[in-house]
Order: structure tokens, then C-alpha cells, then sequence
């Protein structure tokens, strides 16, 4: 089945906790904290395959989740981190997240994309000694790694795109040309999924086509087969406008370019051929009348040209054509790629800072780097919480809290957890 857009889960794996241990050997005293740290949680990994033409593996895998690290062990041994995962999906996939942000465009063979980071592991007691700590019972937990959910969405990067209403005959031009074998029959909507046919000009040149489904008046909003494959002509560098000999010349060229514009992005500025197809048959005089109608139609420049796909009329010279404008625009993009751009350097907000703001029953503390601390401190733990007492001082924010007037037995909540609280 083919399907080009899904939403799924994504859980990079959690960090594996810190140990409290000290050393235990037979003729050795006071063998000193030996506790080690835990290992980073794995991280969600996608990799553009050429492999993949569809996302129907995430039709029911709407989880991605990957290995958490191993808490750490005696005698300083690090936890084992957690297995990234790995998640092959068709080239020219677009993520997007929840905020309709683009995160990631998957548009290059082999390209790998992080888009969840795995929890980093906590510390073990082993890496709080020094001179003046010498037997320290602190431990950190790991850290969460990254939650979130994202929208996978394909949009099949071809040279060549075939448009026009349903049965103006792309599935035959395309079957004629190439060695795809698309469904074909005298009714509309023959073709429910986009068909890619590789079409081969000589032994160094090739083109990529995609028959993409009937569109029809209204398909920009949905109509038909609508807005669903519009996406998949996107990114190809000519589109070739299919008309039937046979129908309304006018109506069928002005309802697909109506709805081309229409879409999210004005695709009538992609390179155009119209082609009047399934001319065999047709006399001389009612082709050159339906070519001149097209004439007026259409922008000055435009290429158009009668074929028949049933009886390749016309097939080679429209190919040739088709070639060199995808060579021009292969060219221009090739240029525009390597432009060098100026590195664009982003204010980002100081880790460092906190809020502190009065609550029902206390004080509430925000800022990342208190709430990372507050994150990886085991509440359970009485020295780990007057570490956090000690850095929540360091910081400032006693101070604050102090300023605001809080008294003695009220709790300070840091962040959005209610588990990560404590008194003052």
C-alpha cells in the first residue's frame, strides 16, 4: 500500500543512572567511592534510503523508540549506552513537528538526520570525590531523552512530472516510455498511488517520471484525489500538462492551472510543456486548431506540442525537449547550491537564567539549567538533595527565594515536575 503521510512518536532512550559504591577489598582500607556513571540512552536515527518508496511501515509502528543506557556499576565501570535506532525512510521524506516547523528535509541517498537525542547518563559517586569529599554518597539519575511527535512526509523527488485530468492518458505515456506498469483503463481514477518510471534517452542520459493520479476542479482543496499527490510535484523540474484531443481544451487547461496555483505553493512556476494528447486519428486541421487555442491560453514561451502516446507520435521529440529543459534547470539548481552563503549566527537564551515566581503552597523555580540539575538529582537521596540545596544557593536563587519572603517548611518546586520538589 502506498502511503505518503504519517504521524508517529518518536522516544530517544533514557540515560542510565549513576551509582553510589565504595571499594571493598580484602587488605584494602578505606577503598574510597568506586561508584560509576551510567551510559547515554540511545538516540532516534533517520537514514533517506533509496531502498524505501513508501512510509506503510509506520502505518501501525506509530512508536520509535529507542535502547535507554545501563546504569552504572562498582569499580567505576561505565553503563553500557543504549542502542541508537536506526530508521530507514524513502528519499524526500519531510519532517515536520508538531508546530508545523520543518526539522529536517531527507532529500540526499544516505543522508542521516538525528531527530531525537538519547538522555545523557548520570554520574556515579565516584566522579563527586576530591580532596575535600573524600567519601561522597551522591549519585545522579540520567537524564530523559527527547519526546516528541512528528509528521513524516513524502514528496517523491522525480525530474519529470505528469499532470492533468484524469484519463488524459499519463499512465500510457508513462508506460510507453518507461519501464513502469502503471494501471491503465477507459474510466477515471485508473491511477490511485504516484507511479515513478525510469525513462532511459541513450546510454549516459535518463530521466525520472512520475505519473502523479488525476487531478480535478477543487483538487487544491481536496477534491478527488486533491491535495494528496499535489505534494509530489513539488520537486520536479518540468511538469508535462497532459490534454485529451478529445475534451474541452480551455476548461481542462485552466482547471489544472487553477489548481496548481492555488496550492500551498504556486506550482504554475515550474517549467511547463502542454501536450495535446491522443491526436492519432485527429485530422490535420482540428489539431492546429486545438494547438492555436493552446497559444492563446497559455503564458508566452510556452512549449507546446501534439502527441500520441498509444502510437508513440511525437514521443521522441517530446522527450528530447523534456531533457534539455531538465538539464537547464538541473544546471541553475546546481548553481544556486553552490553559492556560498554567509553563516548566520543565532542569539540563543543563557541556560544560566531562572525565574523564581510564588505558588498556592510555595515557590516555583524555572530556568534549564536548575531544572536539568533538579532532573538528574534523586530525591530519595539525602545527600543528593543537599547537593541541590548547595547549587540552588550558588546560583543565586536562595537568595531570590529569600527576597521573596519564604519561610521555613515551604516547598520549592523546580519546574514543571511536582516530583521535584523540597523544603526550604
Amino acid at each position: 500500500m502506498f502511503v505518503d503521510k504519517v504521524t508517529v512518536e518518536v522516544m530517544a532512550g533514557d540515560g542510565g543512572n549513576g551509582v553510589v559504591s565504595f571499594r571493598h577489598e580484602k587488605f584494602v582500607d578505606k577503598g574510597g567511592p568506586d561508584g560509576g556513571n551510567g551510559g547515554k540512552g540511545g538516540d532516534v536515527v533517520l537514514l533517506a534510503s533509496r531502498n524505501q518508496n513508501t512510509l506503510a511501515a509506520f502505518r501501525y509502528q506509530k512508536l520509535l523508540k529507542a535502547a535507554p543506557g545501563s546504569p552504572g556499576a562498582k569499580r567505576k565501570r561505565h553503563g553500557k549506552s543504549g542502542k541508537d535506532l536506526e530508521v530507514p525512510i524513502p528519499l524526500g521524506t519531510v519532517v515536520i513537528n508538531n508546530q508545523d516547523q520543518v526539522i529536517v528535509d531527507m532529500a540526499t541517498d544516505g543522508q542521516k538526520t538525528i531527530i531525537a537525542n538519547g538522555g545523557r547518563g548520570g554520574f556515579g559517586n565516584a566522579h563527586f570525590a576530591s580532596s575535600r569529599r573524600q567519601a561522597p554518597r551522591i549519585a545522579e539519575k540520567g537524564e530523559t531523552g527527547d519526546k516528541v511527535q512528528l509528521t513524516f512526509e513524502l514528496k517523491m523527488i522525480a525530474d519529470v512530472g505528469l499532470i492533468g485530468l484524469p484519463n488524459a492518458g499519463k499512465s500510457t505515456l508513462l508506460k510507453s516510455v518507461s519501464n513502469a506498469k502503471p494501471e491503465i483503463a477507459d474510466y477515471p481514477f485508473t491511477t490511485l498511488t504516484p507511479n515513478l518510471g525510469v525513462v532511459d534517452l541513450d546510454p549516459k542520459t535518463s530521466l525520472l517520471m512520475a505519473d502523479i493520479p488525476g487531478l480535478i476542479a477543487g483538487a487544491s482543496q481536496g477534491k478527488g484525489l486533491g491535495v494528496e499527490f499535489l505534494r509530489h510535484v513539488e520537486r520536479t523540474s518540468v511538469l508535462i500538462h497532459l490534454i485529451d484531443f478529445y475534451e474541452d481544451t480551455a476548461k481542462a487547461y485552466t482547471t489544472i492551472q487553477n489548481e496548481l496555483k492555488n496550492y500551498s505553493i504556486d506550482l504554475t512556476k515550474r517549467p511547463q510543456i502542454v501536450v495535446l494528447n491522443k491526436i492519432d486519428g485527429a485530422d490535420g486541421p482540428s489539431v492546429k486548431a486545438k494547438l492555436s487555442e493552446l497559444k492563446r491560453l497559455t503564458p508566452a514561451g510556452t512549449v507546446i506540442m501534439p502527441v500520441s502516446a498509444l502510437s508513440h507520435q511525437g514521443i521522441k521529440e517530446l522527450l528530447f525537449k523534456t531533457s534539455q529543459i531538465v538539464k537547464i534547470e538541473r544546471a541553475k539548481a546546481k548553481r544556486s547550491a553552490s553559492k556560498t552563503k554567509l553563516p548566520v549566527l543565532k542569539l540563543t537564551a543563557n541556560d544560566s537564567t531562572w525565574q523564581v515566581q510564588k505558588s498556592g503552597n510555595g515557590f516555583v523555580v524555572n530556568g534549564a539549567k536548575i531544572e536539568r540539575f533538579a532532573a538528574r538529582t534523586d530525591f530519595n537521596n539525602t545527600y543528593g538533595v543537599e547537593r541541590l540545596r548547595d547549587i540552588l544557593n550558588k546560583m543565586g536563587i536562595t537568595r531570590e527565594l529569600e527576597r521573596q519572603g519564604i519561610q521555613p517548611g515551604e516547598l520549592i518546586v523546580v519546574g514543571k515536575n511536582t516530583d521535584q520538589k523540597l523544603e526550604f
